[in-house]
């Protein structure tokens, strides 16, 4: 039995119950890769899950493996793959939302929940990309039809999702407005931002015109953000609730005002990677990775993490 390296954990909780530990190393079936992890992304979802919340219920009880979000290179296919050979370098948001097992050496998922990895980026940042682009490419592209003169409002448009979904909405001829703390409007604005309010100053209702579609990436849970969002929704307008999903009684209030409000999930999909990666490499999208730490110190990443304020992504190295 070939062993790999891996954090894993055995109960739900804060950060220290993720520990450095050996696993069996997977191999491919019929249809799949097994990809050499290089570096790995961390995403709101994994803390959640750790502590209980997030995906907890798809995976179930510890011990499990987290992660999502894995760049690395192609050490074998199964058979049936065509669209991918050995050393190729990929990446991908495989599984999503069953188990991937991102935090460890090797991971195996089906060849087409993996692209190739844009050739302008080092793992690092290319493991930052999948689940926080794919989440903001879907929501714009399929859930809300953005197209050129629409006008868009990203609420945490410095984080991981946000900064995605600022430079999609601006590729797909929006008049883009985010939410964000005034130290990071400068970087923003260059990003493809039109308008920026610091919302630590000011009521961003207060602030905001009429617009087509909010992409919430806070939730009601801070500051009833996404009941506040549907005041600026224009009529017919489209409230995609990310983090927290829709209550009934947003709902409601949604339907009142004549507006739509839906809950949205990020799904793999290896054809919108592909499509990212080319728009990374023509120089259209950047990639923010604010800090990289070795795989052995994710309990520090997560800590990292639940303190807020990060711009962009952190990241695992692995390999």
């Amino acid at each position: 039995m070939t062993l790999m390296r891996a954090i894993s954990q055995d109960a739900f909780g804060g950060p220290e119950v993720l520990r450095p530990t050996r696993l069996p190393r997977p191999g491919p079936l019929p249809t799949e890769v097994l990809v050499r992890v290089v570096s790995a992304g961390i995403n709101p979802v994994d803390h959640k899950t750790r502590g209980g919340g997030g995906m907890a219920g798809v995976l179930g009880d510890p011990p499990f493996v987290l992660g999502w979000d894995v760049s690395g290179v192609v050490e074998e296919a199964g058979f049936g793959v065509h669209t991918l050979r050995p050393g190729d370098e990929v990446y991908g948001m495989p599984w999503f939302p069953r188990p991937a097992g991102g935090y460890a050496e090797y991971v195996t998922a089906p060849s087409r929940q993996f692209a190739r990895k844009p050739r302008s980026l080092g793992h690092d940042e290319a493991a930052a990309v999948p689940l926080a682009a794919l989440t903001a490419w879907q929501a714009l592209v399929d859930a809300a039809a953005v197209r050129p003169g629409r006008r868009v409002l990203v609420h945490a448009a410095a984080g991981g999702v946000g900064h995605f979904a600022v430079q999609f909405a601006k590729h797909l001829g929006a008049h883009v407005t985010g939410t964000a703390r005034a130290g990071n409007h400068a970087w923003l604005y260059g990003l493809g931002a039109d308008e920026l309010v610091d919302y630590t100053a000011t009521r961003f209702e207060k602030e905001v015109a009429p617009v087509d579609v909010v992409i919430d990436l806070v939730g009601d849970e801070h500051d009833s953000t996404s009941t506040r969002s549907l005041d600026v929704l224009a009529p017919g307008g489209l409230l995609l609730a990310i983090p927290s999903g829709v209550s009934p009684e947003l709902l409601r209030r949604a339907e009142e005002r004549g507006v739509r409000a839906a809950p949205f999930l990020v799904e793999p999909d290896g054809p919108a990677l592909a499509r990212i990666a080319r728009l990374i490499d023509d120089g259209h999208v950047r990639v923010e990775v604010e800090e990289v730490f070795p795989l052995d110190r994710a309990a520090e990443a997560h800590e990292r993490l639940a303190r807020g304020r990060t711009r962009g992504k952190l990241v695992l190295r692995v390999g």
